[in-house]
């Protein structure tokens, strides 16, 4: 008879390909996030300063193309522009996790898929009660559902702690499946007014650039101008231009052919993401952060329905959805968790999730197209995304003393062949090469 396999335990060590490629990732984010936190305290102390008014002119100074429809705001290059790079990155990294990472079997899936549909589905609804019973509107229902992975990894690098490798992979595929939650959400419930036309063109243009990548034609000349061309014809279109990004990331390959050293989506990731994480997002954050943060626009958060909807969806509804999310799909699938951890380090990672910031920020622009409300709502993102931020650091310093100490087994190489003995040794050794 066949010993039956024994399970791998819940936020286990992970595979060393896993491992490897997680530990690149986070590499970039997490400068990307320290980045990203210095763009928001420039941005909001530079709305609060004497030279206010010098940042509103430039955050609503106009220039572009007209004729092609492409005359911006700095405010709106940024938001429908640069954030297209992220969602091309963002794009890359849900193709990677669909066919080499977590997502690639229902196994692995069902835990990352369930917390953050949980994770998505609670703060909806906690948005919804509260506007609802506020006498608030609606629209805003899907600011909070989002988890920004660069400011959670940046709070993680300012209060140095040893978070281990599976928890951090669980927050970053938790994020990549935020990232497509937020992108239907965009592309579904925030389109307007269509041009068929434009949209027409732009589908051909994505065509196009799957038959490039069919064909294994090589050369950033027919890529870039493409892509260029597919980005103006979606913001043409009337479907958010940020959709374009995700589009094409998701049609780059991820999967090497004979004899080749890296794939097209390796390529374009390792030279273009650094500029979204150190240019691209913190240049959104710096035109997008900046709103009052006076007594009055404070008052507001927590008088007004919208901006307290927002804020109860961020910080309750973000924490609880996750953790009952992972929980579940625990006790769904019988896994048992790692020995080494509690269930009270997961909570500490859920208040992570609730910090949400641009695609938080971005979704309140489009759901509340008059300034003063959406001013309103992106305060209660900011405040919202600190308190879960100052709980997240509450909560995961006291046991920072348990993760330092499974970093060091994580990390030990006394042999200095470049990889972990814990991957050489036992059958723990066994379990992390698997998969």
């Amino acid at each position: 008879m066949t010993p039956t396999r024994q399970r791998d335990p819940l936020f286990g060590v992970l595979p060393w390909p896993e491992r490897q490629a997680l530990s690149e990732a986070l590499r970039t984010e997490t400068v990307g996030g320290l980045v990203l936190l210095g763009a928001a305290v420039v941005a909001l102390f530079w709305a609060n300063s004497p030279w206010s008014e010098a940042y509103e002119q430039i955050r609503h100074f106009h220039f572009g193309i007209p004729v092609l429809g492409l005359d911006l705001s700095v405010a709106h290059w940024t938001a429908d522009g640069l954030l297209a790079v992220f969602f091309l990155i963002a794009g890359i990294e849900l193709k990677r996790e669909l066919v080499v990472g977590e997502l690639r079997t229902p196994a692995t899936a069902a835990l990352p898929v369930i917390a953050a549909l949980c994770g998505m589905a609670v703060p909806a609804a906690l948005y919804t009660l509260t506007a609802s019973a506020g006498g608030g509107s609606l629209d805003g229902w899907a600011v909070p559902m989002a988890t920004d992975i660069a400011f959670a990894l940046a709070v993680l690098a300012v209060i140095s702690t040893h978070l281990p490798s599976a928890l951090r992979a669980f927050l970053l595929t938790l994020a990549v499946v935020d990232d497509l939650g937020a992108i239907l959400i965009i592309a579904v419930f925030f389109t307007s007014g269509l041009n068929f036309w434009a949209l027409g063109g732009a589908v051909a243009g994505l065509v196009l650039f799957y038959f490039l990548q069919r064909f294994r034609v090589r050369g950033w000349w027919w890529y870039v101008p493409l892509g260029v061309a597919v980005w103006a014809l979606m913001y043409n279109s009337g479907v958010h231009a940020t959709v374009a990004g995700v589009a094409m990331g998701l049609i780059l390959r991820t999967t090497r052919d004979k004899g080749e050293e890296t794939t097209p989506a390796a390529r374009v990731s390792h030279r273009v993401h650094p500029f979204s994480a150190g240019v691209a997002v913190p240049l959104f954050a710096l035109f997008a952060a900046g709103v009052s943060v006076s007594g009055d626009a404070l008052k507001h958060v927590f008088a007004d329905p919208e901006p307290l909807a927002v804020l109860v969806g961020l910080v309750a509804g973000k924490i609880l959805g996750v953790f009952l999310g992972t929980y579940l799909a625990a006790r769904y699938t019988k896994a048992r968790l790692n020995p080494d951890l509690a269930w009270a380090d997961v909570f500490s990672l859920a208040t992570l999730a609730g910090i949400g910031f641009t695609v938080s920020l971005l979704i309140g622009e489009l759901a509340f197209p008059d300034p003063a409300e959406a001013e309103h709502v992106k305060t209660a993102v900011l405040v919202g995304s600190f308190v879960a931020a100052t709980l997240a650091a509450v909560l995961l310093r006291r046991r920072n003393r348990v993760y330092r100490r499974l970093c060091e087994e994580e990390n030990r190489d006394e042999d200095a062949d470049g990889i972990p003995d814990i991957y050489q040794t036992g059958a723990r050794a066994d379990g992390a090469a698997r998969g």
